[in-house]
């Protein structure tokens, strides 16, 4: 979220350009989008047909319409998913096989949510991955609350649960690498990652267990596990959700999601200042002894690739617990000291470079090596470049000393 926010990082939803400070008050939550319907609703005569349509993905060429609408006429009936009206509940069916994928139009709104049931249901040797329309602007439905036995879902949230396969012989195909993953326990939702959605594996796959209590026991077994020609490395998808994560070599593993970098090639060469998040959080800055040792390992390491000017690390405000009574008065106490927090730059690293040419050595060492357990994520600033709080606060004249924590 900290990395969505300054908007300088190329995340999925993240603004391409930064938030003007007017708009990015810390502490406060970010400015809510206009909620808007795609389709317009009460001006859009295909809304309706929308909401009745689901996209199928993925599609190999012994899929064709009669067929595919007769899987889903049959397993509606035989399971009783839907309306469960007269009729089948298909009406019609579109392939487009030169990009692989097709649109079943049902006879309801209601059936066709239903049908989101059978995400990963196997059809012709494969899973059929199913998803709303890109134009579909009813309420989101991802999961209709209706579990088909034996289905894994093709989408796999991102959650603490989410565990990343890598390293696997790209001859696998889904049913099995999913037998092997079904030895710890019943998969929740999986996904094997391919060329282009349906072409050869790309060797690596997410997938989640239905019961999350199986995840550390099949981490701990399957990763380095030598299989083919090849060693699995599985961790959870999101580094650094659970400490004591491995620093992961990316250059031997290429199938390993890269580290988030900055957005833009604009980083010019008076770019000197490396900014860097999930590298601290606020319980390292507490106690005065760590934070200095912190504060030593942090220098050493940014000073291999150039000569540090200067190097902050916010420190969080000392919480007096004797003013946190209890009821909404201590958590309000506690919510200002978090915001005040925030907005003096707690949890994040500011490292100021001689030289800009050392500032994107540092960035190109340390964006996405492990730290702690976390993933460290890390672009260049210049010292005008407009961030909350201001690098003028932050860069602010202190003692030659770590700064002492302060009271509140």
């Amino acid at each position: 979220m900290q990395a969505k926010q300054t908007g300088l990082f190329n995340l999925p939803g993240a603004n391409r350009t930064q938030v003007p400070p007017i708009l990015g008050i810390p502490g406060l939550p970010p400015p809510i989008p206009v909620q808007t319907f795609g389709m317009g609703i009460g001006s859009n005569p295909n809304l309706s047909r929308q909401s009745r349509r689901l996209y199928i993905g993925s599609i190999t060429p012994e899929v064709n319409e009669q067929n595919l609408a007769d899987f889903f006429n049959s397993k509606m009936i035989e399971m009783s998913i839907g309306t469960g009206g007269p009729g089948k509940p298909v009406l019609a069916v579109q392939c487009n096989y030169e990009k692989n994928y097709a649109f079943v139009e049902f006879r309801s709104a209601e059936d066709a949510t239903a049908a989101m049931a059978f995400d990963g249901i196997i059809f012709i040797n494969g899973p059929l991955k199913i998803r709303r329309p890109k134009d579909y602007g009813g309420p989101e439905q991802h999961s209709p609350g209706i579990h088909v036995p034996g289905v894994v879902s093709t989408n796999v949230p991102d959650s603490i649960n989410k565990v990343f396969v890598g390293g696997l012989p790209t001859y696998l195909n889904e049913e099995q690498v999913q037998e092997l993953l079904k030895s710890f326990g019943e998969l929740k939702a999986f996904n094997l990652v391919r060329e282009n959605g349906n072409g050869p594996s790309k060797g690596f796959a997410f997938f989640e267990y239905a019961d999350a209590s199986v995840t550390d026991v099949a981490i701990q077994s399957l990763n380095g596990m030598e299989l083919g020609d090849r060693y699995l490395v599985v961790q959870r998808a999101s580094v650094g959700a659970k400490p004591g994560m491995p620093n992961l070599p990316y250059d031997q593993f290429p199938e390993i999601p890269r580290p988030i970098m900055p957005a833009g090639e604009n980083n010019t060469a008076d770019a000197r200042i490396l900014l860097m998040l999930n590298m601290v959080v606020p319980e390292d800055l507490m106690d005065d002894q760590e934070y200095g040792d912190l504060y030593e390992d942090v220098k050493e390491e940014c000073s291999k690739y150039g000569v540090v000017e200067d190097l902050r690390i916010p420190r969080p405000v000392k919480k007096d617990k004797s003013k946190q009574t209890p009821g909404d008065l201590g958590y309000q106490s506690a919510l200002d000291a978090q915001r005040a927090d925030e907005a003096a730059g707690v949890g994040r690293v500011y490292v100021k470079y001689a030289w800009g040419h050392e500032a994107q050595a540092g960035l190109k060492a340390l964006a996405g090596r492990s730290f702690a357990g976390r993933s460290i994520i890390a672009t260049v600033l210049n010292e005008d470049s407009q961030t909350t709080p201001p690098l003028n606060l932050i860069f602010a004249p202190q003692p030659e000393a770590p700064p002492p924590l302060p009271s509140s």
